[in-house]
């Protein structure tokens, strides 16, 4: 598996990536509809203006197709003084879950926020989403709930924080 920074041309796979993870991962908690008209184009679209802002990060398995991918940076709600960086997020196909590629997508992102000079953390996911396990694995702390809305259903979101991000990766996954 070879993790890297995403390029413009990585637009087209994040998207295929983004949109079927969604549609697996949050499949029995956001109505069907709403994943069924989820867009590749749109979310192709997304990402090409994205990944010229940096810290898009892809994994990349032996045949050269994007089977996941993270992106983060500063904190984007202006809500948490206390944390100044965040995860915005990680993607991975199904077929590749549960073998440590989300371990290694998240660590260019903390790296990244790290090199930025900020050593506080935030991601936000939803209350429902198994992967809000992962997070706490690696250390982070609810430090909030907050009530979001998608296709018209009101979901939680968990916030989890982390208040010294450095040595994160040591801690979690001592070698």
């Amino acid at each position: 598996m070879i993790i890297r920074e995403a390029i413009l041309e990585d637009a087209k796979g994040i998207a295929k990536v983004h949109v079927d993870s969604w549609r697996t991962t949050y499949k029995y908690i956001i109505a069907d509809d709403f994943l069924n008209n989820l867009s590749y184009e749109k979310r192709e679209q997304l990402w090409s203006n994205n990944i010229p802002k940096g810290n898009v990060f892809v994994a990349e398995n032996e045949l050269g197709q994007i089977v996941g991918f993270s992106s983060g940076g500063k904190e984007r709600s202006g809500k948490y003084k206390d944390y100044e960086g965040e995860l915005n997020s990680i993607y991975i196909l199904k077929g590749f879950q549960g073998k440590g590629i989300g371990k290694l997508l998240a660590k260019p992102v903390f790296e990244k926020i790290e090199q930025l000079g900020i050593n506080t953390m935030l991601v936000f996911v939803l209350e429902d989403n198994e992967s809000r396990l992962f997070y706490e694995s690696l250390g982070g702390k609810v430090i909030d709930k907050v009530e979001v809305e998608i296709a018209g259903k009101k979901l939680n979101e968990l916030v989890y924080g982390w208040e010294n991000i450095k040595g994160v990766f040591k801690k979690a996954y001592p070698s």
